[in-house]
Formats: structure tokens, C-alpha cells, sequence
């Protein structure tokens, strides 16, 4: 398996040079704009990750061309009415399940929460912004573990937005877990606020049919000494983009940002991922891991990690692994690193894109297991490395059938 690794620290005494600071826009918590004030955003080059520029308001963002860093590896033309088109921004159906101190209530716009999480960097989240209605949160409180469940799989071939929010209290605990399934043509915004002290997983499985065509921004701040495990599945939908935006913005803030993708033929899965640590002591972990099989299966995976002047003693690494199982398949992967300060515990990232091990297949075969079963266990136990790490037993569960099936070609 090729692989390109990098581990990178700074030096004390030459700490890296330091960025200009983004111009904000607006008023009170959710301000319209981020970015230069007087030339907008494409006049000036973006010196780091954290200045990209940052609006509400679709018509603050210009055409999508596909020439853009952010748009060049997604098939933009099959998802033109979500970027530049009209959406129906009304509630939806939805089923729910909520234990212990979790709950989920539709809200309207003028929540005070809406916003804080953060704001879009690209046209089709701007355009979801605008669009939506009502916003769908749960709310978590409470010390005892909870859980909550939302279910879509109505939401039909109309192309629509979307905005939820998971709120977390202060030292809650839970898991919330967000199951599309069926027919869909979405463009929406996920905003996760995780209280000081809390724990929490959110686990966003894009199950679809194979017609549906989603793009989401998930935006997370964690607080002080709190923890986020960030987990995607994405498996079916014939083009899926899933960008989470997770900012570990309170000393000693934890963020694990899981992922794991099964591209078959024509299907194009993407995550670009962004973690900031913004606060001191914080710890991030990034890994995501994709298998392809099919002629024309793509899978894009960005992986931006950037620590901030004030994250002194941080911890972070990053890796995304892609195993490739027939001809015809195409697997970008593109980790990314920035360091703003001279003190950290150590950082670092890899990218690794390959075949069989044949060393693997060999072990296997050497003990009486034929050549097509030793693959699929293999391909099986380079997943389940990171669906184990859910913690839902009845999803993983779920997903491992998921995997069984997408090996052996098998509709779901």
C-alpha cells in the first residue's frame, strides 16, 4: 500500500509566523459575513485555513464554476439545484426517539442558538441557510447517559434544505444519531454545541437510495475539558458530501472525527474536514477510512488541521486510509497541517491508498480460507476498525450487515 506520512512538530525558539485576522461583519452572535471587508473574498488569497471567507446570505457567494479549491474534485454539475437553485425550506417528516435527557423540538429562525456553531463557506450552504424554515434541535441535558435517534426517509426527490442542531448542556452525556434513508435531493447545515464538560457522539449515517444527492456542513464548537466523538457513514446516494467543521475551542477540549465510506460504481462520496484547535490543551484525533469498488467509484477526502496561537500543549493527528478493490476507481486524499505556535505536544497526519495486502490474503489462504472469503475479511476488518469505535451496538451491527452486502453486490 502506498503511503505518504509526515509528523511534524515546531521549534520553541522559531514559532511559526503568525496570520492576519479575519474582518466580521454584523451584529450580536451570528454575524452575516466573515472575511475582508472591502474585496470580499476572491481578491484576496487565503493565508489560512480559518480566513476562508464565511456568509449567511447565498447571494454573498458568487457562481460555483467547479475551479474553485473546494468545488474541483465534486461532480458539480449533478448538484446544481442544491447550489444555485431554489430549495423548500419547510418541515419535513421525521421520526424520533429520545431517552433520559435528550429531547428534539422543531424551532424557528430566530432561535438565539442558530449561527453559533458556526456559518457557511460555501454557496450550497449559504443557499440551505436561506432557505430553511424551521430548524430541528435536540437538546441534551442531564449527567446520565441519553440517547436520541432522528430518522428521515420522506423526504422525496424535490430538492429542499435543511438545519438541525444538537445542543449539549454543560457535563451531559449522549448519543445522537442522525439516519438518512430513502429518496432525497438535500442541502443542509448541522450546528453541534457541546457544552463545557459534556460528552458526546454524533453519529450521521447517510444510508440513501442510490438516486439521492446531499450536501452537508456540519459546524461543532466543544468547550472546556468537554469531548466530541464526530462520526460519517456514508454508504449509499449517488453523490454525497459530508464537511465537518469541528472547532476545539475550550482548554483542554477532545474531538474525535471518525469516518467510514463505501464507493461502488458511478458513486462519489466526499468529506472535506476541518479541525481547529483553537484553545490550549486540546486533543484531536482524525481518522477516516474508505474502500471502492466499480468502475467510475470516487471518493474525496480533505483532511485541514489547524492549530492556533493560542493551542499551546495540543495534541492532534490525522489519517485517511482507502483500500481499492477493482479497477476503474479513484480515491483523492489530501491531508493538510497548519501550526501557529511554537509549543505543542505533537502533530502530525498520513495518507495511505492501495490494494490487497497480499501478506494478509497469504495468512488467510495458508490456513485453509478460500481467496474470496480472505478478501472479504479483510476489507471487513479494515472497516470495522472504525465502525467499532461507534459505540452503538445496534447500528454497528447494522452497518457491518451494510458492508457484507456492499461486497457482495447486494441491493439494500
Amino acid at each position: 500500500m502506498a503511503e505518504e506520512v509526515q509528523t511534524l512538530s515546531t521549534d520553541p525558539e522559531h514559532p511559526a509566523q503568525g496570520t492576519t485576522t479575519p474582518v466580521v461583519t454584523g451584529t450580536g452572535t451570528r454575524p452575516a459575513i466573515i472575511g475582508d471587508a472591502t474585496t470580499g473574498h476572491g481578491d484576496v488569497p487565503v493565508q489560512t485555513r480559518n480566513e476562508r471567507f464565511a456568509s449567511t446570505d447565498v447571494a454573498a457567494f458568487p457562481p460555483v464554476t467547479g475551479r474553485e479549491a473546494t468545488w474541483k474534485l465534486t461532480p458539480i454539475g449533478e448538484l446544481k439545484a442544491l447550489i444555485e437553485g431554489g430549495l423548500d425550506g419547510s418541515r419535513y417528516p421525521v421520526d424520533t426517539t429520545a431517552t433520559g435527557g435528550a429531547q428534539v423540538v422543531w424551532v424557528g429562525r430566530e432561535d438565539e442558538r442558530i449561527g453559533t456553531a458556526g456559518i457557511p463557506e460555501d454557496r450550497a450552504a449559504a443557499n440551505a441557510w436561506s432557505s430553511f424554515q424551521e430548524a430541528l434541535v435536540v437538546r441534551v441535558t442531564g449527567e446520565e447517559a441519553s440517547t436520541a435517534t432522528v430518522v428521515r426517509t420522506e423526504l422525496g426527490s424535490a430538492a429542499r434544505a435543511a438545519h438541525t442542531i444538537v445542543d449539549a448542556a454543560p457535563f451531559a452525556k449522549a448519543v445522537v444519531v442522525l439516519d438518512n434513508r430513502g429518496t432525497a435531493h438535500l442541502a443542509e447545515n448541522v450546528e453541534i454545541l457541546v457544552g463545557d464538560g459534556a460528552d458526546i457522539t454524533v453519529v450521521s449515517v447517510q444510508d440513501w437510495d442510490d438516486d439521492a444527492k446531499h450536501v452537508a456542513n456540519h459546524f461543532a464548537q466543544v468547550g472546556r475539558d468537554a469531548h466530541l466523538k464526530h462520526v460519517v457513514v456514508s454508504f449509499g446516494g449517488a453523490v454525497v458530501r459530508v464537511n465537518p467543521s469541528v472547532t476545539l475551542a475550550g482548554s483542554g477540549a477532545d474531538g474525535d472525527l471518525l469516518g467510514v465510506y463505501f464507493a461502488d460504481a458511478a458513486q462519489h462520496l466526499e468529506s472535506q474536514v476541518f479541525l481547529f484547535h483553537k484553545a490550549d490543551h486540546t486533543k484531536g484525533r482524525v481518522e477516516y477510512r474508505g474502500a471502492l469498488q466499480g468502475e467510475g467509484a470516487h471518493t474525496v477526502w480533505i483532511g485541514d488541521v489547524l492549530i492556533g496561537p493560542d493551542a499551546t500543549g495540543t495534541d492532534s493527528y490525522e489519517q485517511n486510509r482507502n483500500l481499492v478493490l477493482t479497477d476503474g476507481t479513484r480515491a483523492d486524499s489530501v491531508p493538510n497541517l497548519e501550526i501557529e505556535t511554537g509549543d505543542i505536544a505533537g502533530a502530525g497526519h498520513a495518507s495511505a491508498t492501495g490494494r490487497f495486502d497480499d501478506e494478509q490474503l497469504f495468512y488467510l489462504q495458508a490456513r485453509g480460507i478460500p481467496e474470496e472469503v480472505a478478501r472479504r475479511l479483510v476489507v471487513r476488518g479494515f472497516l470495522s476498525s472504525i465502525v467499532q469505535k461507534i459505540g452503538v451496538p445496534e447500528l454497528e451491527e447494522r452497518l457491518q450487515q451494510a458492508i457484507e452486502a456492499e461486497l457482495a453486490g447486494e441491493a439494500r
